[in-house]
């Protein structure tokens, strides 16, 4: 009995696609590792020739049957890009910054909400900052960008904004606060979605998608605040 992974691939996205092959392929490699002695001795007595993966057609041809090693060949290559690399680099940056307005309201905050708020900045995006300098690592790429305005990044607080946060209190502090930080969000949010729609590579577009996600929502937050 041939063994068979059937894998269900989104037709609208490419990277839905990618994603959806690769994880293919490995289910299918799993799948031959596992059943390798079994598998080779119904090949020699003329049974299956192991596990394929089933790959839908374009609209109109049928589905296809590939091997572990033909889908291999067909996955798309998810190698790191320019943009990807720009995205870390950036975003690290822009972290950083977060980092320093939310590190500001323990002691210059007026109300708890904002505090708390402060707190899961910091606590959600810490471990941002040291995924990406990891992802750079791996990848051979710069921690920074050189030659570049980081500046003139989407949201970014200048340093006359900071100066005024800095020197603010209580009711004073939360509202500078909450403006600068929802217009970095917006910031952080764009750059994010220029990461999808120009990167390469699954693993930014996923840090990506969480960068959206999870900004969106404390944007929406900050707003009702």
């Amino acid at each position: 009995m041939p063994l068979e992974v059937a894998v269900l691939i989104h037709r609208r996205s490419p990277r839905v696609r990618r994603s959806a092959v690769a994880a293919a392929v490995a289910a299918a490699l799993l799948a031959l590792g596992a059943c390798e002695s079994g598998g080779d001795k119904k090949a020699e007595a003329g049974g299956s020739k192991g596990p394929g993966v089933v790959a839908p057609g374009k609209p109109g041809q049928p589905a296809r049957t590939l091997s572990p090693e033909e889908a291999a060949k067909e996955a798309p290559d998810d190698s790191p890009n320019s943009a990807d690399f720009a995205y870390a680099q950036m975003m690290i940056v822009h972290h950083g910054q977060a980092l320093e307005m939310a590190g500001l309201a323990g002691e210059r905050a007026g109300s708890t909400p904002v505090k708390r708020l402060a707190e899961r900045i910091e606590a959600a995006q810490k471990p941002e900052i040291g995924a990406m300098n990891g992802w750079l690592k791996t990848n051979g790429g710069a921690k920074r960008q050189q030659g570049h305005d980081h500046g003139t990044m989407p949201g970014m607080a200048t340093e006359a904004q900071l100066t005024q946060l800095r020197a603010a209190r209580g009711a004073a502090f939360d509202e500078l606060f909450l403006k600068l930080m929802i217009t970095h969000h917006q910031g952080a949010i764009t750059m994010a979605t220029d990461a999808l729609s120009q990167g390469n590579n699954i693993l930014i577009e996923e840090m990506a998608a969480d960068v959206i996600a999870q900004q969106t929502s404390e944007m929406n937050r900050m707003r009702s605040m």
